[in-house]
């Protein structure tokens, strides 16, 4: 009697990974501008919780370098902070513009990557947990959280995302000024201008990325946080 052998099964792809590859590919040759790690696949060299406490020693050496590169405390301030907020704001905008699916951008659960430069260039999570919409593919999977709309997704991200914004923001207005209101209008910025380019580079609706990066302006502007800008960055909106 022949025994048939069938082909060993292949293991299905966690939702994580699925929304990590498809975000690596967004930048060609730079994989790591919007994708982010699971922490607990990492070795820890370079790397730092943003929750910790060394967070303080850490911004401070980021704003150290760049004065390196201008003599305008302004100037570094600012670089710093649209970094920071790229790894917090930026990062997560990408799979909710996209694909409706977000990660926790909370203070408590992301780890920051420096290269050998001293510049961020890369972000971790201690929990890899997704959040997605009801019609997602992987909804009722492990793993993933259902949320009932994009306006409760653009609210629990805004939320989460504020306890890490308002701790870098306290970090770095302790090193040079950078007021409240000018903080906020770069995160403002930073939403409008990801949910332009995002669809751009990953083939995806363009309304539906406005649609989405005005719900996510939307959820911080009921939440107090003044992300419409100043009048010298215009008036955030999509």
């Amino acid at each position: 009697m022949t025994t048939l052998l069938l082909p060993p099964t292949a293991a299905p792809v966690r939702p994580f990974e699925d929304t990590r590859a498809r975000l690596r590919a967004l930048a060609a040759g730079a994989p790591r501008v919007y994708a982010v790690a699971c922490i607990d696949e990492e070795p820890r060299r370079r790397w730092w919780f943003l929750g910790g406490g060394e967070r303080q020693q850490r911004i401070e050496a980021l704003y150290d370098r760049a004065l390196l590169d201008t003599e305008d405390p302004r100037i570094a301030v600012e670089q710093v902070a649209g970094a920071l907020i790229h790894a917090v704001v930026g990062r997560v905008l990408a799979p909710y513009a996209l694909e409706g699916r977000v990660w926790d951008p909370g203070l408590d659960n992301l780890w920051l990557h420096q290269d050998s430069d001293g510049c961020i260039d890369w972000a971790g999570l201690a929990d890899d947990t997704l959040r997605v919409l009801p019609e997602d593919r992987a909804a009722g999977q492990r793993d993933v959280v259902v949320l009932p709309c994009e306006q409760a997704m653009a609210v629990w991200t805004a939320h989460r995302a504020a306890t890490a914004l308002n701790a870098v923001h306290l970090a770095l207005r302790s090193l040079a000024p950078l007021d409240r209101n000018r903080f906020w209008a770069i995160v403002g910025r930073t939403v409008v201008t990801g949910a332009a380019q995002l669809p751009v580079l990953g083939g995806a609706s363009r309304r539906t990325a406005a649609r989405r990066g005005q719900a996510l302006l939307d959820a911080f502007v009921a939440a107090g946080y003044p992300v419409r800008g100043l009048a010298g960055l215009g008036q955030p909106s999509l």
